[in-house]
């Protein structure tokens, strides 16, 4: 599904990016790149691709820096000898920079709305230019897939986040328009996807129930999603199967987008 292409995830040392990584190398990848500012979380996935028959390259990065980010993209095409997907994955929110009770429109920072932007779409959008050269010489399907989020497609109170993610869409289909029709870029909009951290957000809570419901009680399908199926959902989106698809977004979202209700039947995941 993905024979020999090269593949670069940002975002990679845990959760959605690490089991993309997985995924891709067990579906056939050659080449992934997996970049993250966690050394040891990418030393210890670059064992685990290699072990599936891929080659890894690990890259420490710190997105919110522009030379980085381009340097990423250089060095991941200069070791896979050029490059046929770039899935910009990583992201963070609001309250990685600011005291979560204060994310809301009157209240967050100047300093955290630039930090979230910094990360969450400023350097999705210079991978993309970085990666462009690259991609144009792919003769194996080269396509972008970007993580947008459901936060970006309704309201949400963590207003950075929110409106990033809702960039990130718009940059999606502006970036399939400009790059048409060698290169296809799609998103991807994740529900709560259970993954480390929101796992021990649930467990933490004193009624698990209340917070079961606060997390995914908007999803039709009442339970978390799982990293396996947003990997599916991208190496799909990365694979010659998605070869007319181009400027779309894909939710994986339990089916939140699809209506606007609470279901009351939530129970502990």
């Amino acid at each position: 599904m993905l024979d020999d292409k090269r593949i670069l995830i940002t975002g990679a040392a845990q959760g959605m990016g690490r089991e993309i990584a997985l995924e891709a190398a067990r579906r056939g990848a050659s080449h992934l790149g997996i970049a993250d500012r966690d050394v040891e979380g990418l030393r210890t996935l670059a064992a685990e691709i290699e072990a599936l028959g891929a080659r890894a390259a690990e890259l420490e990065v710190d997105l919110a820096q522009g030379t980085q980010v381009i340097a990423m993209v250089d060095d991941f095409a200069r070791q896979a000898g050029g490059m046929d997907t770039l899935v910009n994955n990583a992201g963070v929110l609001d309250h990685v920079f600011t005291d979560p009770d204060r994310v809301r429109v009157h209240e967050l920072e100047e300093t955290a709305w630039d930090a979230v932007m910094d990360i969450n779409l400023k350097a999705v959008w210079l991978a993309i230019k970085a990666a462009t050269p690259y991609l144009m010489e792919s003769s194996r399907g080269p396509s972008v897939v970007n993580a947008a989020s459901v936060a970006g497609m309704n309201g949400s109170p963590m207003t950075a986040y929110s409106v990033s993610k809702a960039a990130v869409l718009q940059l999606t289909r502006t970036a399939a328009v400009g790059l048409a029709p060698h290169i296809r870029v799609n998103a991807f909009s994740p529900g709560s996807i259970r993954t480390p951290m929101s796992q021990s957000h649930l467990d933490a809570a004193d009624d698990k129930v209340a917070r079961a419901r606060a997390m995914y009680g908007t999803h039709l399908l009442p339970r978390f999603g799982e990293v396996e199926e947003i990997a599916a959902a991208v190496c799909f989106l990365a694979s010659d199967a998605a070869s007319f698809i181009t400027g779309a977004n894909l939710p994986v979202d339990g089916g939140t987008t699809a209506w606007r209700g609470v279901r009351d039947d939530v129970e502990v995941d």
